[in-house]
């Protein structure tokens, strides 16, 4: 063995930081995990819905937002109004289908989320 160190051709000494780089390019981040749905549910009925007067959207938007409409939300003690809003459709053709309180044959509300479809 020599006493002299392990000299590289040229090429082989800038292919190890290209290497680095091509590979960075490929390093992915993981998926986002899933939101776990959490199940709200309410000891009581909620009050009945508020009549909302729905404003016409931005005109230059008209194609792309969709109204969600008010709803109640159980805050672990008693109810608070959620207004209504515009949202940004997620494709041209989605469509919103609003959330609802459901009873159970306990006598407990569960909130079954809205979605798009």
């Amino acid at each position: 063995m020599s006493d002299h160190p392990m000299r590289l051709p040229r090429r082989a000494l800038l292919a190890v930081p290209l290497a680095g780089l091509l590979l960075a390019g490929c390093v992915a981040a993981p998926p986002p995990r899933a939101q776990a749905e959490v199940e709200i549910v309410a000891p009581r009925r909620p009050p009945p819905l508020r009549e909302e007067i729905v404003p016409p959207p931005p005109p230059e938007r008209r194609e792309i937002v969709v109204w969600q409409p008010g709803h109640w939300r159980w805050d672990g003690r008693d109810w608070d109004w959620i207004p209504g809003h515009y949202v940004e459709r997620p494709h041209r053709q989605a469509n919103w289908i609003p959330g609802h309180w459901d009873e159970r044959p306990n006598g407990t509300w569960v909130w079954i989320p809205g979605h798009w479809t």
